[in-house]
C-alpha cells in the first residue's frame, strides 16, 4: 500500500521506477536466475500456558476397607486425571504402591479381587505382634517387580511412625515392600519394622490420611480418601477387632484437623465394614468408585 500511494502522488518517482523496471528486465534477459521463493509468514508466538499445579492423592488406612481406594483410582484413570504423586498410609500405602509401580486400574483391581489374604498371615505369636509382616513385604515386592520406590514410573511415598520418637516419617525411596510393611504395622497385630537401628509402626497412629505429608512434598491440591471406620459401628469381639477399634477411636480424633486441610475429601460408604472382612471386595471397590464419581465435577473444577 505504501508503494502504491507514492506512484499516484509523485510523477517524478513514477518515471524513476519505470527506468528501474527497464533495467531490471534487461538484466533478466542476459542472466539466468532462480525465482525467489515466497516469503514465509511468521507465526504468532504461542502464549505459554501456565503449568498445572501439582496435585496428590492421599490414601488413608483402614485394612480391608482400603479396597475402596481401588475404585477411586479406577474412576480417576478412566477420566484421565492422574495425580502427580500418591501418598498412602497403611492400606492406602499398599494400594498406592501397587498403582504407582505402573499397574493400571484394571490390573490393580484384578490383584485386589484375587489375592489370598491368608497368605499374608505369617504368624509370629510373639509379645511384639501376632504377625511378622514379612509376607506382606514379599507380596508387595513381587507385584512391583522388586523395584525400589525411586524407580516407580509414578511418584510414591508411604508414611510410618518412628516408634522411639513418635514422629511421622516418610518412605519415598528404597525397598517398597519394607515401606508398605512399616506403614501398615498396626501395633499388636504386626511386629514393628526394624530398619537402620530404628523401629517403625503404622503411619495411621499419627496421620490417618496423609494430607499434610502430601502438602510438604509439594502438592498444591490434595484429594484425600478417608476410609476410617466410625467407632460406633464396629465389633470388638476378637483381639484383632479390639485392636482395630483402638485405632478407629484414635483416628477419629486425629484425622479431623488434618482432613480439613485437603481440597476435597472422599468418604466412601465403607465405614460400617469390618477392617478384617475381605468377603465383600467387589462392593468395597464399587463404593470407592461411587464416591469418586459423585465428586468428579467438583474435583475437575478445583483442578481448573
Amino acid at each position: 500500500m505504501f508503494a502504491e500511494y507514492d506512484l499516484k502522488t509523485n510523477a517524478k518517482r513514477r518515471q524513476l521506477l519505470a527506468l528501474f523496471a527497464v533495467g531490471t528486465l534487461q538484466g533478466c534477459a542476459s542472466t539466468t536466475t532462480e525465482p525467489a521463493s515466497a516469503p514465509k509468514l511468521s507465526e504468532p508466538a504461542n502464549l505459554a500456558k501456565p503449568a498445572p499445579a501439582p496435585w496428590a492423592l492421599a490414601l488413608g488406612g483402614g485394612a480391608a476397607r482400603g479396597l475402596a481406594h481401588v475404585g477411586v483410582i479406577e474412576v480417576l484413570e478412566r477420566e484421565g486425571l492422574v495425580p502427580d504423586f500418591v501418598v498412602g498410609t497403611s492400606a492406602g500405602a499398599l494400594v498406592g504402591a501397587l498403582w504407582a509401580s505402573g499397574m493400571d486400574a484394571a490390573k490393580l483391581k484384578s490383584v485386589a479381587l484375587s489375592f489370598d489374604q491368608s497368605s499374608l498371615g505369617d504368624w509370629a505369636f510373639s509379645t511384639r505382634g501376632l504377625l511378622k509382616g514379612q509376607a506382606l513385604a514379599d507380596f508387595v515386592n513381587r507385584h512391583v517387580g522388586h523395584r525400589p520406590i525411586e524407580r516407580f514410573p509414578r511418584r510414591f511415598a508411604a508414611t510410618a511412625v518412628d516408634l522411639w520418637s513418635g514422629k511421622l516419617v516418610v518412605f519415598d525411596r528404597g525397598n517398597a515392600g519394607i515401606a508398605v510393611r512399616a506403614s501398615a504395622a498396626v501395633p499388636g497385630v504386626f511386629q514393628p519394622v526394624q530398619l537402620a537401628g530404628r523401629e517403625y509402626v503404622d503411619g495411621g497412629l499419627a496421620s490417618p490420611v496423609p494430607v499434610r505429608m502430601a502438602r510438604s512434598m509439594g502438592a498444591k491440591r490434595v484429594l484425600a480418601v478417608d476410609i476410617s471406620a466410625k467407632p460406633e459401628f464396629q465389633s470388638t469381639q476378637s483381639l484383632g477387632e479390639l485392636l482395630m477399634q483402638t485405632i478407629n477411636i484414635m483416628g477419629e480424633h486425629l484425622g479431623k484437623a488434618e482432613l480439613s486441610e485437603a481440597d476435597l475429601v472422599l468418604r466412601p460408604e465403607v465405614f460400617q465394614r469390618s477392617a478384617i472382612d475381605f468377603s465383600t471386595r467387589p462392593e468395597a471397590i464399587a463404593e470407592g468408585g461411587k464416591a469418586m464419581q459423585a465428586a468428579l465435577a467438583k474435583w475437575k473444577q478445583l483442578l481448573g
